[in-house]
């Protein structure tokens, strides 16, 4: 038996494991995707990376920021720009008000979350789609794909709270009191579309920006100069996310190929760039969860059983990345707090975190 599994490879779920495994605990992450990082998302295609989900950190606290400054020393992490410009109805392009760096993995953004695997036991490709109390006083989780069962004393479930919604909610009342459902019910996301373009390298003009934000409009949110992130770029290649609402109204059409091109065909023609519409090759992928448009107000969700069970992500809080991180902080408080009480820190947490990663460079 696994003391705590984790279900999500997430930054939140792999940070949650990091520090109850640094605590002593044996902990399992299991995850249905094939790569870590969860919308901390990276395709390798054409030769060089392009990042499909989160687009770059902007740390607020002073946690987030000390991690951050942990993976620019690693070279994990570098400054991309200091701008995000402004596209509006009133004014066609508007030089970006505030300045702040936005920090990008030129290996792509899975690589944090590559940084925050060493030393975890991981299962990918392994949908969970039952969980169960035993008579034994554990936890057990079906796993599809080969019906094989674990056990856990504890779960944390690190994925976007519609999923957990729909794997919890078979145990019923008599296994979860009303009022944890009712308020995992309650969070919602708004989704989105992302479409990756690559172009000739004689594609010209190439944009005065490297990251651009669609404001009000009513099917493009952002745009951002991926190949501008890479070492040395062949070609150019950009990323381009729907509004919510665009995305609402495409979500269930099952060929998004001619939706990319439409989103294409919009921001060829909102930013003059002709030759947008026409690109080499391109890749589009659908986020059901993508941003918490009515996120939990806690940093962690706790249900009342005898057995823990804590739900946590950037739905907690709201706060995407950093979110993310502090919400797996606080789940892993939470579960130690309901097994055995061991030393936790957060601080200690980034230390240990640098010790292990450079151990794992040696």
């Amino acid at each position: 038996m696994t003391d705590i599994v984790v279900i999500g490879a997430g930054i939140a779920g792999l940070v949650c494991a990091q520090q109850l495994s640094q605590a002593g605990y044996s902990v399992l992450v299991v995850d249905k995707s094939r790569g870590l990082g969860g919308r901390l998302a990276t395709r390798r295609l054409h030769g060089t990376w392009a990042d499909h989900g989160a687009c770059y950190l902007k740390p607020k606290g002073e946690l987030f920021r000390h991690f951050v400054e942990i993976l620019r020393s690693r070279h994990i992490l570098e400054v991309w720009t200091e701008e995000v410009y402004e596209l509006t109805a009133e004014a066609p392009l508007s030089e970006p008000k505030n300045r702040s760096p936005r920090y990008v993995a030129p290996a792509g953004m899975s690589a944090i979350a590559k940084s925050l695997a060493p030393g975890l036991e991981i299962l990918l490709n392994q949908r969970v789609i039952a969980i169960t109390p035993t008579p034994e006083n554990s936890w057990r989780l079906t796993l599809e794909s080969s019906n094989e069962e674990l056990t856990a004393k504890a779960i944390v479930l690190a994925i976007p709270a519609p999923q957990a919604v729909m794997l919890l909610e078979p145990l019923g009342e008599s296994g979860l009191d009303k009022a944890f459902l009712d308020n995992l019910r309650s969070v919602e996301f708004y989704p989105s579309i992302s479409a990756i373009a690559g172009y000739p390298p004689t594609s010209h003009p190439l944009p005065q920006w490297k990251a651009l934000t669609f404001v009000d409009d009513a099917d493009l949110a952002w745009i951002g100069l991926d190949s501008s992130k890479r070492p040395n770029p062949q070609q150019p290649h950009f990323v381009v996310q729907s509004s919510a609402d665009f995305a609402q109204r495409h979500l269930e059409i099952q060929d998004l190929q001619p939706v990319a091109e439409l989103m294409l065909q919009r921001a060829a023609e909102s930013l003059s760039l002709p030759w947008l519409n026409t690109p080499e090759w391109m890749q589009v992928h659908r986020w059901r969860y993508a941003f918490p448009s009515r996120p939990w107000h806690e940093a962690f969700l706790s249900a009342r059983t005898p057995l823990p069970l804590v739900c946590c992500g950037d739905w907690c809080g709201g706060n995407l990345a950093e979110g993310a991180m502090l919400s797996g902080l606080a789940a892993a408080d939470e579960i130690n707090h309901q097994l055995h009480h061991l030393p936790l820190d957060n601080v200690n947490f980034l230390n240990v975190f640098t010790r292990s990663f450079h151990q794992s460079l040696d």
